[in-house]
């Protein structure tokens, strides 16, 4: 590939059909030489993984899977996680993700609600739910002499279903978006044309949980034969081992939230390879842009150091809906609809609002997706009939606030309704307010975002009976994951009001993290190593006191400060930590002992 071609500008979204192609059917035209997928010290060649695949596909086949059925795929990410998944496709079926990092209660929800007709787990472990069958994937794959077919997809529609999404609902009870296979197609068809990916193959980071739809883009570029390296938990949450992976591959292209990629950006802004002619290309979404962090970007981008696209859309919509060039000459933006849908800006009443008015956005076109599972009532509400449009197609009330600019790009500016983007993650605060609700010692709750304390989530409480934030908040990491678990619980005794009877949410008393005056005697941080974390701990958590006997997370710690944390750690002490001790050791004075304990070995060598 020519350097010329490598750094061709990225037009801007054309508004064109996009024929697609069945996404197996690409796949099976790769070399068989090429390497397809990554992950730590595995790979397999795109023949290797055709042929686990085929194996995969050929047992679920006799298991009685195909066409519309739905197959839970409880596996870490790594090789595995690919070859299951595309198993599934290959066999007719459609995938639903079921991240075993989240919380049993909340697996097995997503698998009963789903009504799976299999889950796929790794090993031999205890069923996690009695109404579906359960199987490990090494009884699956495990090649045996009796023939499989190799890779022979099974023919498929364009409407057949091709993954279930669980999204968070309002209600309470998660959702799963139904995404049909000839959207999937379309969505990668879509990103080719447009510019955002590049011609020719790449390598690709994927750096999104499985069960959330970023991971869609991310894998689907294997179909068309660019090798994936799938990163580990603790490279993509460590800045300084992704920054080594993003060069070590060396990466074409990287999708990543903006709260990810603030702590990356200072080791991606010294990469040499925008001299070299091949800078990386950062696919940027799930939140939006600061315009700090916008300018930041578009400097590299002039620069020529990378390449970086804005990219919006719900799930609902197979995941990208715009994408946008970011550049320094522009305000953020997220840029123009991708030709599988259209855009309508429409005010309460559903007419069109005059060009460069605020309205809500909805979207139609061949990318909606079928609905939500079996909610034919919520899938009403939400896919409303296309009213420009006489065949019956539907449209997608996506409850973003937008103003179209006279060029046609989109300008977000918000949500009408109370979900919210936390860190990357899309949550809707009345499913939180649904399980701290549920308590039996909370009368009455209400959850908001702080933002000015970085985008901190606060759970208001009216107490029923004596409880505490502590019991409060190991309640609610029972049935939500981490990222939705409240960083603060603020027991008030009455909810402020408006004139109307309405909960006045501006009201509510900002959080205080007001540790003791003075660390009880016997446990102030003690050693170098207490003394070093208490130290970081003070200033990411904004707290001017730290006992050895802390917890980091019941001081309001979360996923992206312990990124911090650790990075911290390699700066002070040159010691790669991963962020599972964090999470395995909250306590100050255990944290200390196992950062000693990895110290040990390089001291006395």
């Amino acid at each position: 590939m020519t350097s010329a071609l490598i750094n061709a500008p990225m037009a801007e979204p054309t508004v064109a059909a996009v024929p697609a192609a069945d996404l197996l059917d690409r796949l099976a035209d790769v070399p068989a030489d090429r390497v397809a997928v990554v992950c730590g010290d595995t790979s397999l060649t795109f023949g290797q993984l055709r042929e686990r695949v085929g194996v995969v596909a050929g047992r679920l086949t006799a298991r009685g899977v195909g066409p519309e059925s739905v197959v839970a795929l409880g596996l870490p990410r790594g090789v595995d996680l690919v070859a299951a998944l595309l198993g599934t496709m290959t066999a007719g079926a459609a995938y639903l993700p079921v991240d075993p990092q989240l919380p049993v209660d909340r697996r097995r929800y997503l698998v009963d609600d789903a009504r799976a007709d299999l889950l796929i787990v790794d090993g031999d472990t205890e069923p996690l739910t009695a109404s579906t069958p359960q199987v490990s994937l090494a009884a699956l794959a495990t090649p045996d002499d009796a023939p499989t077919g190799g890779y022979a997809p099974v023919p498929v529609g364009p409407d057949t279903l091709a993954y279930v999404i669980y999204t968070s609902g309002s209600t309470g009870r998660p959702k799963g978006v139904e995404i049909s296979r000839g959207a999937l197609a379309s969505l990668l068809a879509e990103l080719e044309s447009t510019g955002v990916v590049r011609p020719g193959p790449g390598t690709v980071g994927w750096n999104a949980s499985p069960s959330f739809d970023a991971s869609v883009q991310q894998w689907i570029r294997i179909c068309r034969g660019d090798t994936v390296v799938v990163l580990d938990e603790q490279t993509r949450t460590d800045p300084a081992l992704l920054g080594a992976l993003v060069e070590r591959y060396p990466l074409t292209d990287l999708d990543i939230t903006p709260s990810h990629l603030e702590l990356l950006l200072e080791h991606l802004a010294a990469s040499p390879r925008g001299a070299e002619g091949r800078p990386l290309t950062l696919i940027v979404g799930g939140e939006p842009i600061s315009p700090t962090l916008w300018g930041r970007l578009g400097e590299l981008v002039d620069a020529g150091i990378l390449r970086a696209v804005n990219a919006y859309g719900p799930t609902e919509c197979t995941v990208d809906a715009t994408v946008g060039r970011i550049t320094s000459d522009r305000a953020p933006h997220i840029g123009t609809v991708l030709p599988g849908l259209r855009l309508r800006v429409l005010d309460d009443t559903l007419a069109p609002v005059t060009p460069g008015e605020v309205g809500e956005l909805y979207l139609a076109g061949s990318r909606v997706g079928r609905g939500y599972r079996r909610r034919p009532g919520l899938t009403a509400e939400r896919f409303v009939a296309d009213l420009d449009s006489d065949d019956g197609t539907r449209m997608y009330r996506t409850g973003d606030r937008c103003r179209q600019l006279p060029d046609g790009r989109l300008e977000f500016l918000g949500r009408v309704d109370s979900q919210v983007k936390v860190r990357g993650h899309r949550m809707e605060l009345g499913e939180i307010e649904s399980v701290v609700g549920a308590h039996p010692a909370v009368a009455e709750t209400a959850v908001l975002v702080h933002e000015e304390d970085g985008q901190l989530l606060v759970a208001y409480y009216r107490p029923a009976a004596p409880v505490d934030a502590a019991a409060l908040r190991e309640w609610t990491a029972r049935s939500l994951p981490g990222y939705m678990v409240p960083g603060a619980f603020v027991a008030v005794d009455r909810f402020p009001r408006t004139n109307s009877g309405k909960l006045d949410r501006a009201a509510l008393p900002a959080p205080t993290l007001t540790p003791a005056p003075q660390v009880p005697s016997g446990v102030s941080p003690t050693g170098p190593v207490e003394e070093l974390i208490a130290r970081v701990w003070s200033q990411v958590l904004r707290q001017p006191s730290i006992s050895a006997e802390d917890n980091f997370f019941k001081l309001g710690g979360h996923s992206l400060l312990a990124i911090k944390l650790v990075s911290r750690v390699r700066a002070e002490l040159g010691l790669s930590l991963p962020i599972r001790a964090v999470y395995e050791n909250p306590r100050l004075r255990d944290l200390a002992r196992a950062i000693e304990a990895r110290l040990e070995p390089s001291a006395s060598a």
